[in-house]
């Protein structure tokens, strides 16, 4: 135990106060939100330049189904930090579905439902959120050795083929012989990989105090 820990129990002079556990609370929420808002964004950018000049902005689209969800997402998983940092873990486990949001946004759009049953469409939204979630499992710290190996390779698999269609979808503009290629499929497969590690803060067994020391 530090001297300042010992301080604070004592309330000897000098001691360091804490800051209030509901505005530690809040901090982490608020910076998992804006984290969650600048990977949205960019993973709208990455969308763009695959998609070249079919790309097309519209408000909701963007900011209803890919960067207000991103923010949902980062707000919920930086709960799920508070929570582990303070040694609540009942309820933890569920917000691990949080990516899941991002399937589930694009759905909410007139006929977008049926396009996917029927033809296909929005099924990359619901391949990122599925393998954000094995890719977080595995790399937490909860479950079968097994099960999380199993999930890992999923999950690193799926991160790899999102970045082998770069090339599929954006064609020889973005071919992984020119260095924009090289560039689009290093930068989808870090954003995917990105998504993995913060998705596996639900599954990272609870550490109590490790708030009150920082």
């Amino acid at each position: 135990m530090s001297a300042i820990d010992d301080r604070e129990r004592a309330g000897a002079p000098g001691s360091v106060p804490a800051s209030p556990p509901h505005f530690r609370w809040v901090g982490c929420v608020v910076v998992g939100a804006i984290c969650g808002l600048a990977w949205a964004a960019g993973f709208r950018a990455y969308m763009m330049e695959i998609a070249g000049s079919a790309s097309r902005f519209d408000w909701f689209g963007t900011f209803g189904t890919i960067l207000a969800p991103g923010m949902i997402v980062g707000g919920t998983l930086g709960l799920a930090a508070a929570m582990r940092a303070a040694g609540r873990q009942r309820g933890i486990r569920w917000l691990a579905l949080s990516p899941l949001l991002f399937a589930i946004a694009p759905m909410v759009r007139p006929g977008a439902l049926v396009t996917f049953l029927t033809q296909g469409l929005g099924g990359g939204a619901v391949g990122i959120a599925l393998i954000a979630i094995a890719g977080g499992f595995s790399l937490g710290q909860i479950g079968p050795v097994w099960a999380r190996v199993v999930c890992g390779v999923v999950g690193w698999a799926g991160a790899i083929a999102v970045a082998a269609t770069v090339p599929l979808i954006g064609g020889a503009r973005v071919a992984l012989s020119q260095p924009r290629g090289g560039w689009a499929i290093v930068l989808a497969f870090s954003f995917v990989a990105v998504l993995m590690i913060a998705s596996s803060i639900p599954f990272r067994r609870a550490t109590p105090g490790e708030v009150r020391r920082a």
